[in-house]
């Protein structure tokens, strides 16, 4: 089912009246190349004998003018995919806005994403927990913030008891807790329902719950194999 399919009447109007916009412009282009007055004959494509000499070569420029806009929306588009990256987009929402799927956006603009690194903590050693967000725009620093902050936080009250690190997907690249069998900070995998965290909302609260009940379960587990 196409997309345009689920357009409200508003959207279905403004998408017609862009789509006829950008066809004027093209169309004008085209009339400056030839020389001919912005307010002069032809004023429409359809203006023009089809088998004319004149049609053909206005017809022509026009072709020449489409493409040459095609390159340049291809340019305006991987510029605007890199500064929604900057901003902290994914590819699954650059897929969405430019109507193609997560694999092709990544494709296309494979450097969008990547450069933006979130740190999730979990602080306190009872619920109800606490949790701190940080962004940084290099995945070492990331993890030696989350890594130190586990170490130290779990020796105070209310310190940073497990960590992980995102990516600008959005995405779990590294998990930490306090293990209390080593009495130190251990890398450990989070479950698959963990490892997409939702941006914001009550989605994002709901996957920082499930968080804390792995930890919880997790560190209960260690404690009793030491």
């Amino acid at each position: 089912m196409s997309d345009d399919m689920w357009l409200s009447d508003g959207e279905e109007e403004g998408r017609v009246g862009f789509a006829t916009a950008l066809q004027h412009l093209l169309w004008a282009e085209a009339k400056r190349r030839e020389g001919i007055p912005a307010d002069g004959h032809p004023h429409s494509v359809n203006a023009l004998r089809p088998d004319s000499p004149a049609a053909r070569r206005l017809h022509l420029r026009h072709l020449e003018v489409a493409a040459q806009c095609g390159k340049v929306a291809e340019q305006v588009m991987e510029d605007a995919a890199a500064r929604a990256g900057r901003a902290g987009a994914s590819y699954p929402e650059m897929g969405t806005a430019a109507g193609i799927t997560r694999q092709a956006a990544r494709k296309r603009w494979p450097q969008a994403v990547g450069t933006r690194w979130t740190l999730h903590t979990l602080t306190g050693r009872k619920p109800p927990h606490g949790a701190g967000m940080v962004t940084t725009r290099s995945r070492d620093k990331a993890v030696t913030t989350g890594w130190d902050a586990v170490r130290k936080g779990d020796a105070a009250t209310g310190g940073v008891l497990a960590a992980v690190v995102s990516d600008s997907e959005h995405r779990v690249v590294w998990a930490s807790l306090f293990d209390p069998a080593e009495y130190d900070a251990v890398v450990v995998e989070v479950p698959d329902d963990l490892v997409d965290i939702p941006a914001d909302g009550e989605a994002h609260q709901a996957w920082a719950d499930r968080w804390a009940t792995f930890v919880a379960a997790e560190i209960e587990r260690r404690t009793v194999r030491a």
